[in-house]
């Protein structure tokens, strides 16, 4: 891509990121903060594809602090695949223990939704779940 420069709506438009959260990640630090010509931004080729990674990262849960990880880790040329491999296998287990939890979500209310349909138990089943003991399952 050609380092033209750009507005911040291009860049939105390009990447899919929202105006606001462009400038929220100028602040935080994710983006570096551009030149300006006049009162506008200026933005060139390597803001569309750092913006990009920094999307896709976020669509794949990385947190902020890991995504910032991650752009160090790409940026600084010393970068083992190893060390990127690590910070994956960590947020792969977060993911994995978040899909278990989910998954037990979905059988406790899945199981109350039954009870719903059934109408056997006096009142409404799904109340009574959620004032259950902690130890039932969730």
């Amino acid at each position: 891509m050609a380092d033209t420069a750009i507005q911040i709506g291009e860049l939105s438009r390009r990447t899919g990121c929202n105006i606001e959260t462009i400038r929220y990640y100028e602040r935080i630090g994710l983006m570096p903060a551009p030149p300006r010509r006049g009162r506008y931004r200026s933005y060139g080729g390597a803001d569309v594809d750092r913006l990009g990674f920094v999307r896709r990262a976020r669509e794949l849960g990385f947190t902020l602090d890991e995504v910032r990880a991650l752009l160090g880790l790409a940026s600084g040329g010393d970068a083992t695949c190893a060390e990127v491999r690590d910070l994956a296998a960590v947020h792969l287990k977060d993911v994995r223990a978040r899909i278990a939890d989910l998954r037990r979500m979905e059988r406790v209310l899945a199981d109350a939704v039954r009870a719903c349909d059934a109408g056997q138990d006096p009142g409404c089943p799904l109340i009574h779940t959620l004032y259950a003991d902690q130890d039932r399952g969730v």
